[in-house]
């Protein structure tokens, strides 16, 4: 396609085609020459926004951008709403590739009852591969927000899922000839459909029920960097034992074959909640069909201790995200 602006009739049958209205918030949603999305909240209720880009992958870039923004938002104990996309692709893009991407978006917003509130897509020679970059909005009752500064000495911590989610379904779909010489066939297709597992909606939904402290989708720098972030955020120290933190075993033998530490790759798919009762948060989680953890608890000072048995380490401050030392 050629640099610029997309043609209005590109725009009409490859973007806005793709999209669909399903919240009542949304007064007003995209069309060609509008820039702006309206949307009504009630009295008692309260925005919050995000924004985030999406730049670890080209496969898939389309649903996981909804995903780390619908994530996000679950995080602070909000409802997504919709996003706001701008999508920047090279000229070398074809116009069916940017249909694809646009009906992943819907197809995700569909799943979560999110909508695309507006935007702006462009063909450009400043980026190499599809870039999107996601504005997120949801919705709180007031009173009902869920900080990271609301961690505090004493509550304990649990880890959702399995960590290294979203990296492994990554490195297994952008490697997949090269892993199936090495790794069983069976394990790297089933690392592939990992995605699956990126939306933390429900278990916020559980966690908030439940009271909670604090929130935090871990996504780049992995759970590593979500801790050190947790800690910091909140100025308290961290007592973790590392042997409890779940990871799965493709995890683990995909991450050995590139040399990677999958405790510092992108972990969307992933939640870490601080609260106070934790064993009985677990128990609810589980209940619900959502596996979880406890993986220790913070303290009072700044201490951020990592326990691997009788090994003893202090967690440093978040190094870059695994996933890009990819060969």
């Amino acid at each position: 396609m050629n640099i610029g602006k997309l043609p209005e009739q590109v725009l009409l049958r490859s973007v806005l085609k793709e999209v669909g209205h399903r919240r009542e918030e949304v007064l007003m949603g995209p069309g060609v020459g509008q820039d702006c999305a309206v949307v009504a909240l009630d009295s008692d209720e309260m925005f919050v926004m995000s924004a985030d880009p999406i730049t670890g992958t080209v496969k898939d870039i389309g649903s996981h951008s909804i995903h780390i923004t619908a994530n996000d938002l679950a995080a602070s104990g909000a409802e997504p709403v919709g996003v706001m996309l701008t999508i920047l692709i090279p000229e070398e893009t074809a116009e069916s590739e940017l249909r694809v991407m646009m009906r992943d978006v819907e197809q995700t917003c569909k799943a979560l009852h999110m909508e695309v509130l507006g935007g702006h897509t462009e063909v450009t020679n400043v980026v190499r591969q599809p870039l999107i970059s996601v504005a997120g909005v949801g919705k709180v009752k007031k009173g009902q927000e869920v900080l990271t500064n609301g961690l505090k000495a004493g509550d304990d911590l649990i880890v959702t899922k399995w960590i290294a989610l979203e990296g492994t379904s990554i490195i297994a779909k952008e490697k997949e000839a090269d892993l199936k010489k090495a790794l069983p066939e069976e394990l790297v297709d089933t690392a592939k459909r990992f995605d699956q597992y990126l939306s933390v909606l429900p278990e916020s939904r559980i966690a908030v029920a439940h009271g909670v402290s604090a929130m935090h989708d871990i996504t780049e720098g992995g759970i590593l960097g979500a801790l050190w972030e947790f800690g910091e955020g909140a100025g308290v120290g961290l007592d973790v034992e590392l042997r409890q933190i779940p990871i799965r075993q493709e995890s683990v033998e995909i991450c050995e074959r590139y040399g990677l530490n999958p405790y510092q790759l992108m972990s969307s798919g992933s939640m870490l909640i601080g609260t106070t009762r934790g064993a009985a948060l677990v128990r609810r989680l589980r209940e619900a069909g959502i596996p979880a953890v406890l993986i220790g608890q913070t303290t009072k000072g700044r201490d951020r201790i990592l326990r691997n048995g009788e090994e003893i380490r202090y967690l440093d401050r978040p190094q870059s995200d695994e996933l890009y030392r990819l060969p």
